[in-house]
């Protein structure tokens, strides 16, 4: 059957402004990290972004070593831009990413200008694709020059490859260090992607998030939800199949760990009229001390009525002084970082 996208999709989401650029986001963003990859039916996927478009979600985050195996998120979607969202195209934020380990040898991963490039190249032949919106840096090298690595992004950006750039896991001194090389070349820094959720709050440590303000750079949380930690899915205890018992990204003993706060924090959601995933979004979204904040949260889901749960987030994003107070003595564990050995020293 040939999709046709919900008329009133854009009044069903509110959209943020990219630090100071002319790009909006959606408040709340698809990512394609889990899920699409093979070991996920293809109708699956595709309910999946027919829902998050009908809810106004326009941009889908993808990487190129995202799968499994790699690559093969990339060309899922690729698919699904061929058959259900080709006359949308112009309507869609795609963004891809490059970092870690794509292929054998030196040149396969991290931030040379030969990889990050080739990349690139890669990624736009997997999905069908002249362009992407924005190419990121996956993560920091601290091997090879970052002037290099942000010179390859900025060739990527004037070659016609990519209309913004972007960083990932950077703290907030190499942040600093690429913005002043970007804006030297003429490129600026679009956003940055970092993890960020209540229970993992380094860029509030690191100062990330005031730094980004600061520089007039959005910003995209990704693993709000703390990989479904902050969602009713372990509430009593951990499912079978869930990542915890997969061995993907989520250890038992982080599970274990948090429970007793994840129980607290899902009864004062409930106070709120809220689910929790829905409160934890809105809290990742609420204003900055400096600024406005994180520009967008960003989702992952394995079937469409997650995707709805959280785009009802919306709904919502207003905390007073006296719950914002009651979250930071709930969470208790609010200094696990699940993405720490990814993020730049």
């Amino acid at each position: 059957m040939t999709y046709a996208p919900r008329d009133d999709r854009y009044g069903r989401m509110i959209y943020r402004r990219c630090g100071r650029s002319g790009l909006q986001l959606p408040a709340i963003s698809l990512g394609l990290w889990h899920n699409f990859g093979h070991d996920t039916p293809h109708a699956t996927k595709q309910a999946i972004c027919r829902t998050a478009f009908d809810h106004g979600i326009t941009h889908f985050d993808l990487a190129n070593n995202y799968g499994p195996p790699a690559g093969s998120a990339e060309e899922a979607f690729g698919e699904l831009l061929r058959t259900d969202f080709r006359s949308h195209r112009d309507e869609l934020i795609i963004s891809s990413k490059a970092g870690y380990h794509m292929w054998n040898g030196p040149y396969g991963e991290w931030g040379s200008r030969k990889y990050v490039i080739a990349s690139c190249d890669q990624s736009l032949k997997r999905m069908g694709l002249d362009y992407v919106d924005i190419f990121y840096s996956h993560r920091f090298d601290p091997d090879t020059p970052l002037e290099e690595t942000m010179g390859a992004l900025d060739h990527i950006v004037r070659s016609g490859r990519a209309q913004y750039i972007g960083i990932s896991s950077y703290n907030s001194q190499r942040t600093r260090e690429a913005v002043a090389i970007l804006k030297s070349l003429g490129t600026p820094l679009l956003i940055h992607q970092p993890s960020y959720n209540i229970l993992n709050r380094w860029v509030e440590t690191d100062g990330l998030k005031e730094t980004l303000d600061d520089l007039g750079v959005g910003s995209i949380a990704f693993i709000p939800l703390a990989q479904g930690l902050l969602t009713n899915k372990y509430l009593k205890g951990i499912p079978a199949g869930s990542r915890a018992t997969q061995g993907k990204s989520l250890d038992p003993a982080v599970v274990e760990k948090a429970v007793a706060s994840v129980k607290k924090l899902n009864d004062m959601a409930a106070a709120r009229g809220q689910t929790l995933a829905q409160m934890a979004l809105a809290w990742v979204l609420r204003p900055g001390k400096t600024g406005p904040g994180i520009t967008s949260a960003l989702i992952g889901a394995s079937k469409p009525e997650q995707v709805e749960d959280c785009a009802a987030a919306i709904r919502n994003l207003d905390f007073t002084a006296a719950e914002l107070a009651q979250i930071d003595a709930i969470s208790e564990e609010k200094d696990i970082n699940l993405w720490a050995k990814s993020s730049s020293d």
